[in-house]
């Protein structure tokens, strides 16, 4: 974690960017971040947040503060925390993503995601309506990585 990036900043960050679902609360980043395995990366902008257990890595949140957004801020942060990742030995990484989340599911293709699997009805909106997630997977390793 970068030394600007605080528990606050990401809860700050998260809220301003998931205002469809609940956002992720000060206390629970601070609690993930106590384990040796997870790691974040970014700034207040933009930021992610990966547990690596094993050879696996899993995205467990990425955001970008809605002033940031299509500035190429996800994309450098996608690339940074999966160099981070596959220098601790991961071969997959894996993420799951709202199935109406088109932005993000575009990034994730582009860095050579593919669905593996869909949760019906995961997502519960704040105006009651239900999304599927969509889980998605790619080997990783510091020799693939794509140029973005």
């Amino acid at each position: 974690m970068t030394k600007t990036l605080t528990v606050k900043h990401l809860a700050a960050t998260h809220q301003a960017a998931f205002t469809q679902t609940r956002a992720w609360e000060a206390d629970e980043f601070e609690s993930l971040l106590t384990s040796p395995l997870v790691f974040a990366t970014g700034d207040a902008r933009c930021f992610a947040l990966v547990r690596v257990i094993a050879d696996e890595a899993e995205l467990l949140t990425i955001a970008t503060h809605p002033d940031y957004q299509r500035q190429g801020l996800a994309s450098l942060v996608m690339e940074n925390w999966q160099a981070q990742a596959a220098t601790k030995g991961t071969r997959e990484a894996f993420l799951e993503v709202a199935a109406d989340n088109t932005a993000a599911c575009a990034l994730y293709m582009r860095f050579g995601y593919d669905i593996v699997a869909t949760r019906a009805e995961y997502y519960r909106r704040s105006d009651g309506t239900i999304c599927d997630a969509i889980v998605m997977k790619r080997v990783l390793s510091a020799h693939n990585l794509p140029d973005v």
